[in-house]
């Protein structure tokens, strides 16, 4: 158009396009330097509510998902659903925050950011598995990984474990139940650093 380059851009809810193919609805064009990416960031719960304090990164996304969060960012309980983690984080995220709950020798309740190497190869590829390297390790397998990821790791109290014929057990403790409300602000401000971290240009 008029010798240059131009996005053409439509709204997504626009009630032009109901009037058919001829009449495709409102265009708007900008020049390629007037447009800036839109980042994508993935936060993902990860853990299992019947599991006590294992259930830490799912209660904080529910949380979340309830809360105004910015544009681009997708907020989701992954439970134990390993398999479809990696499939999200291999489909074109920039970043992503993982909350889990992990026994680093902390005190209970103790909340720590951990950003996992580029050296993947120790971890071996199990779909159910929710270890956050070893689904990392399948989303590269898949296809790629985000450029950043950070997990927000909560140390447990007590996490069930069935196989040692404990029963189920829904509720956190109480240390880790004070660590979802510290961990909100947290994750919101990972998301706001990660949202912020771009070059000049949004080249990225």
């Amino acid at each position: 158009m008029e010798g240059g380059v131009r996005v053409a851009v439509s709204p997504h809810d626009d009630p032009g396009r109901d009037l058919g193919p001829a009449r495709p609805g409102h265009r708007f064009f900008f020049a390629p330097e007037e447009i800036e990416p839109l980042s994508r960031v993935l936060v993902a719960g990860i853990g299992n509510m019947f599991l006590g304090d294992d259930g830490f990164g799912c209660q904080v996304a529910r949380r979340l998902a309830d809360e105004s969060m910015p544009d681009g960012v997708d907020v989701v309980d992954y439970g134990i659903r390993g398999f479809d983690l990696a499939y999200a984080l291999a489909s074109g995220y920039e970043a992503a925050v993982l909350v889990d709950a992990a026994a680093r020798g902390e005190l209970p309740g103790t909340l720590s950011v951990i950003e996992p190497g580029e050296d993947l190869d120790g971890a071996d590829i199990d779909t159910h598995a929710m270890d956050p390297v070893r689904v990392l390790r399948l989303a590269r397998e898949l296809g790629g990984v985000p450029e950043r990821t950070l997990v927000l790791a909560c140390e447990p109290a007590h996490i069930a474990d069935p196989d040692a014929g404990e029963d189920v057990l829904v509720h956190l403790s109480d240390e880790v139940r004070a660590a979802v409300e510290q961990a909100l602000p947290t994750v919101r401000g990972l998301v706001n650093d990660l949202l912020n971290d771009r070059p000049e240009g949004g080249d990225r």
